[in-house]
C-alpha cells in the first residue's frame, strides 16, 4: 500500500504545484518579523518594586513564558470569572464577529463551484404558432403545434489564468482576518471587563476612604466645638474644621455618580441592562496580584496580537486581489455543451429522431475597455501598498507617602492635645493625609489594571483556548 500513496501524494502535490505555476499575480509572502529583543533601550528589570500594602507585591517578568489563555483567573476573584463567563456568552459584538465568520466562510464554499463545471437540467413546454411568411414564403400555410424540450446542459469555465484560484485566497484570507477580528473582540472584551471591575472596585473604596476621612474629620468639628465654647480657640479655627468637612463631603457625589456610570458600563460589557444585571460590589482587597508576569519577544508579539495578524490577513488578501485583477486581461476559455430531445408530443421525447446535443468552446480576450482593467489592476496594487510602563515605583511611593501622613497626622493631634503645634498645622495634616489616602487606592487600582493590560497587550493567550477550530493556526511552542 505505500506505492500508491506515494503516488496519490506526488500527484497531489504536483497538481498544486502546477495550479499555483499557473495563477497570475505575486504569490503571497508574509512580512518577516522584527528582528528586536527589547521593548525600551535599557533592558526589562526582572521584578518591579514592592510596597507594604495589599496589592503592592513583587512581580516578576519571565521572558518566553506561556500566556494563560483565562488570564483573568490568576486575580484570584470568583466574581470577576463570573463576569467573564457571562461576557463571552451574552456580549453581541462576540456574537456579530461570530456571524461575520460564518458569513466569510459560506462565502469561500460558494466560491469553491467556480472550479468544477455547472450541469443543469431544463425541462419546457410551449404552444407555438409559426406561418410561411417567418421564412419567406407567404404560400406555407399556417401551422399550429406544441414543442416540447428536455435536455442537460454542461459548462466549464477553464481557470486558464488562475483568477479564480487568486479570489479563492483572497477569500481565505478573508477569513483568517474575520478570525481574528473575532479575536481582537474576544481579547477587547476580557480587557475592558477586567479594567472596569478594577475600576468599580476603586471607586468603592475611594468612597470607603472618604467616608472614613469625613467620618473623623465630624469628630474633629465636634472636639474643637467644645474647646471653642471653653474660650480655648478662636471661631475662625472652628470655621476652618466645618469648611474642611463640607469639602471632604462634597468630594462624594463625584465619585458615587462615576460608581454608578462604572457599573452601568460593566452591566453592557456583560451584554445585560444596568436594571437587572445583577452586578456584585466589587471589594479591591479581594482581588489578588499574579506574582509571575509573561514577556513575549518583540518578534514573538506580532504572531501573538491577533490586531496585528488581521492586519496581515489584509495584506495577504489585496496581494491576491492583483492577480484578480491581472487575470481579467487573459483570454477566458468555456466549453460548454448539452444533450435531450424536442418533439411535438411528450411520447416521442425520448425518441432516437428527436435527440438533439450541441457542444461548443468560447474563448473571450479582452481587447478594449478604455483602460478599466488596467486601472483595476493598479487600484489593486495601491491597494497593497498601503496596506508597558509598569507602576509598581509608584504604588510604593504611593504606600509610602501615605504612611508618612498618618503619622504625621497623628503626632499633629497628639501635639494639638498638648497645646505644642496650631489648629493650622492639623488642618494641614489632615489635608495631606486625605489626599495620600485617596492618591494610595488609586495606585492599587492602577497596579491591577496595568497588569491585565499587560495579558491583553501580549495577545491574551488566545491559541492556548480549548474551544479553537483544529484548522486554527497555532502558535503554541
Amino acid at each position: 500500500m505505500t506505492a500508491p500513496v506515494t503516488l496519490r501524494s506526488f500527484a497531489v502535490t504536483a497538481t498544486a504545484a502546477f495550479l499555483a505555476a499557473c495563477a497570475v499575480g505575486p504569490d503571497y509572502r508574509a512580512p518577516e518579523a522584527p528582528a528586536v529583543g527589547l521593548y525600551t533601550e535599557k533592558p526589562q528589570p526582572e521584578q518591579t518594586e514592592a510596597a507594604p500594602v495589599r496589592g503592592g507585591e513583587v512581580q516578576r517578568f519571565e521572558a518566553g513564558a506561556k500566556i494563560s489563555a483565562e488570564w483573568w483567573t490568576l486575580f484570584g476573584s470568583s466574581e470577576l470569572d463570573n463576569l467573564m463567563r457571562t461576557a463571552l456568552t451574552s456580549h453581541p459584538t462576540l456574537a456579530a464577529a461570530q456571524a461575520a465568520l460564518r458569513q466569510a466562510e459560506e462565502n469561500l464554499n460558494a466560491q469553491y463551484a467556480v472550479l468544477y463545471p455547472s450541469v443543469d437540467a431544463s425541462l419546457s413546454a410551449k404552444r407555438q404558432r409559426i406561418t410561411g411568411a417567418a421564412f419567406g414564403n407567404p404560400a406555407i400555410p399556417t401551422n399550429v403545434f406544441n414543442l416540447y424540450n428536455a435536455s442537460v446542459s454542461v459548462s466549464y469555465s477553464i481557470d486558464l489564468a488562475g483568477g479564480a484560484r487568486r479570489e479563492l485566497e483572497a477569500l481565505q484570507a478573508g477569513i483568517d482576518f474575520q478570525r481574528f477580528q473575532l479575536e481582537a473582540a474576544y481579547l477587547s472584551l476580557t480587557g475592558n471587563v477586567a479594567t472596569t471591575a478594577f475600576r468599580e472596585a476603586s471607586l468603592r473604596e475611594q468612597i470607603r476612604a472618604t467616608r472614613e476621612i469625613a467620618e473623623s474629620q465630624e469628630r474633629q468639628v465636634q472636639l474643637v466645638e467644645k474647646q471653642f465654647a471653653l474660650g480655648a480657640i478662636s471661631r475662625v479655627d472652628v470655621l476652618a474644621q466645618r469648611a474642611q468637612l463640607a469639602q471632604t463631603r462634597a468630594n462624594l457625589p463625584p465619585l458615587e455618580k462615576a460608581l454608578a456610570q462604572t457599573r452601568n458600563q460593566l452591566a453592557v460589557l456583560i451584554g445585560k441592562f444596568p436594571g437587572d444585571a445583577g452586578l456584585p460590589q466589587l471589594d479591591l482587597s479581594a482581588f489578588q496580584l499574579p506574582q509571575n508576569l509573561p514577556l513575549s519577544l518583540p518578534s514573538d508579539l506580532v504572531r501573538q496580537r491577533p490586531d496585528i495578524r488581521a492586519a496581515e490577513t489584509v495584506l495577504h488578501q489585496t496581494n491576491a486581489r492583483i492577480g484578480v485583477a491581472q487575470a481579467l486581461m487573459f483570454p477566458q476559455l468555456t466549453l460548454s455543451g448539452s444533450y435531450g430531445g424536442a418533439a411535438t408530443s411528450t411520447p416521442n421525447l425520448f425518441d432516437p429522431g428527436s435527440r438533439i446535443w450541441n457542444i461548443g468552446a468560447g474563448l473571450l480576450q479582452p481587447v478594449f475597455h478604455a483602460g478599466q482593467l488596467q486601472a483595476r489592476k493598479r487600484g489593486a496594487e495601491a491597494a497593497y501598498d498601503q496596506a508597558f510602563e509598569f507602576d509598581a515605583v509608584a504604588l510604593k511611593a504611593q504606600a509610602e507617602a501615605e504612611a508618612a501622613a498618618r503619622e504625621s497626622l497623628e503626632v499633629t493631634r497628639a501635639q494639638l492635645q498638648f497645646g505644642a503645634t496650631s489648629y493650622l498645622a492639623l488642618y494641614n495634616a489632615q489635608r495631606q493625609y486625605e489626599q495620600a489616602k485617596i492618591g494610595l487606592v488609586q495606585a492599587q487600582a492602577a497596579r491591577y489594571a496595568d497588569t491585565a493590560a499587560l495579558f491583553q497587550a501580549l495577545g491574551g493567550g488566545w491559541w492556548r483556548r480549548g474551544d479553537q477550530d483544529p484548522a486554527w493556526p497555532t502558535l503554541a511552542k
